[in-house]
C-alpha cells in the first residue's frame, strides 16, 4: 500500500505542530491563573495544571495579553452596547465566552473556530457589528491568505473591529531565533514577512480595506495598565533581570482595525 505523498506528509506535521502551540499556551495561562496573575474559575476544567513552573517573564507576557485583549474587547462591546457578535478564530482552550457571561457583558452571537473556511458557513446571513479576534494565528497563514481574509472580513461587514495579537519585529535577530526555534520543531511561521515591523502589522490592514488601525507592541501595552496592578503582578514573582522580559515583550504586538459605517464611534477605542 502507498503511504501518504510528501506533501500531505507535511500538512499534517505542521498542522499539529500548530495545534501543539495551543497546548503550550493553555499550559501557560494556566500556570500564570494558578499563581494569581489573573482570574479564571473556568481554564481548569479545560487544562491541566502545568507539572513544571513557567517563567515570570512569560507569565507577565500572558497578563499582558489577556488585559490588553479583554480591554478593548470590552470597550467595544461598551460602544455597541452588546449589540453585535463576536468571532474568535483559532480560539483553542480560551475561555472568554463564559468570562463574559459572568460579567453580563455576551454579545448577541459568540463564535468559536479554529480555521477561517469555518466562519463563513456561519456568518454570511449577518448584518450585525461584529468584532474578529486572531491569536497568534495569522503567522501561520501565508501572507496572501491572511491578506485575503483580512480583506474578506472588512468586505462581508460594514462595522467591524478587527484584534490581531502576534509576534512583530521579526526581522531582527531576536526574532530569528524565535523562527528558527520554532522551525526546529517543525512549525514554520509562513506568515512572517508580515510581522517584520508594528508599520508592516498595520499597513496589512489599511492595504485590505480597513479605514484606520492602531497598533502597540506589548512592552507599551504593559506599560499602558494601572501602576497599582503592575506592582501587584510583579510581586508574585521576582525576577532576576528585566531585559530579557523587555525583549520578549517587544516581539509581540496589539492591533486593532476598524470600520464604522454606522458612526458608533470605534474609530475611539484605544487601551
Amino acid at each position: 500500500m502507498a503511504g501518504p505523498s510528501r506533501d500531505l506528509l507535511g500538512t499534517d506535521v505542521f498542522d499539529e505542530a500548530v495545534r501543539n502551540t495551543c497546548d503550550v499556551a493553555s499550559h501557560c495561562k494556566r500556570y500564570a491563573v494558578s499563581v494569581g496573575y489573573w482570574n479564571d474559575p473556568y481554564i481548569e476544567y479545560f487544562v491541566s495544571h502545568p507539572k513544571e513552573r513557567k517563567a515570570p517573564e512569560i507569565s507577565r507576557g500572558y497578563y499582558a495579553r489577556v488585559q490588553g485583549v479583554g480591554r478593548l474587547l470590552k470597550a467595544f462591546l461598551e460602544k455597541t452596547k452588546c449589540n453585535c457578535q463576536i468571532i474568535n478564530l483559532g480560539a483553542g482552550m480560551d475561555t472568554l465566552f463564559w468570562k463574559l457571561k459572568d460579567e453580563n457583558l455576551l454579545p448577541l452571537k459568540y463564535f468559536e473556530v479554529d480555521f477561517p473556511s469555518i466562519v463563513s458557513r456561519k456568518i454570511h446571513y449577518i448584518n450585525l457589528p461584529t468584532l474578529l479576534m486572531t491569536e497568534c494565528v495569522l503567522i501561520y497563514l501565508t501572507t496572501e491568505h491572511s491578506g485575503c481574509l483580512i480583506k474578506w472580513v472588512a468586505t462581508t461587514f460594514q462595522s467591524a473591529m478587527f484584534i490581531n495579537y502576534e509576534q512583530v519585529n521579526m526581522a531582527d535577530r531576536f526574532g530569528q531565533i524565535m523562527i528558527d526555534n520554532l522551525q526546529s520543531k517543525q512549525c514554520e511561521l509562513v506568515g512572517a514577512d508580515a510581522c517584520r515591523s508594528l508599520e508592516s502589522q498595520k499597513e496589512r490592514f489599511l492595504q485590505h480595506g480597513w479605514e484606520t488601525v492602531n497598533g502597540l507592541d506589548m512592552l507599551k501595552v504593559y506599560q499602558s495598565l494601572p501602576p497599582d496592578e503592575i506592582k501587584r503582578i510583579e510581586a508574585l514573582e521576582f525576577l532576576d533581570e528585566k531585559e530579557p522580559f523587555e525583549q520578549l515583550m517587544q516581539h509581540y504586538s496589539l492591533c486593532w482595525a476598524i470600520k464604522d459605517s454606522q458612526n458608533l464611534g470605534l474609530a475611539d477605542i484605544t487601551l
